[in-house]
């Protein structure tokens, strides 16, 4: 095995060990809203740009039992893990209205490269709410 391949694999593990805690943190009751929500952000990011779309959570941050406000945290979560954000100018990096105003000032490859790891991450959250709503249906 290369290094290269060393640490993508690390990378994929380091995004699939936040999301499942991520996901697995969300409240029962909004279990079922949260994974709508995260299953459509990747096609609000790919419509409307990653700026709108965190602009778009933020804005709701507080409807639907704030369940907006916890998927845009876990964003965050896993970009506060990634030291390299920190050099886009995301160092302050705390809260999902950080994150939407820090992205409003990088430039376009940082906004680039960010929107692809967001979508990336997301693939894994995807996978996790999917799964741990079905276990929860299936333990009842």
């Amino acid at each position: 095995m290369s290094k290269d391949t060393g640490v993508i694999k690390g990378i994929e593990q380091g995004r699939a060990n936040c999301a499942y805690t991520c996901a697995n943190q969300v409240p029962k009751e909004l279990k079922e809203s949260y994974r709508s929500h995260v299953k459509s952000f990747p096609m609000l990011v790919k419509t409307n740009g990653l700026g709108a779309a965190l602009a778009f959570l933020f804005s709701k941050r507080d409807k639907e039992q704030g369940v907006y406000k916890i998927v845009g945290n876990s964003i965050v979560d896993w970009l506060k893990k990634d030291e390299k954000y920190k050099n886009y100018g995301l160092g302050g990096l705390s809260d999902l209205k950080s994150l939407t105003e820090g992205v409003v000032g990088i430039n376009s490859p940082e906004y680039r490269a960010l929107t692809i790891e967001v979508l990336v991450f997301f693939i894994w959250l995807k996978r996790f709410a999917e799964g741990l709503i079905e276990e929860e249906s299936e333990n009842e």
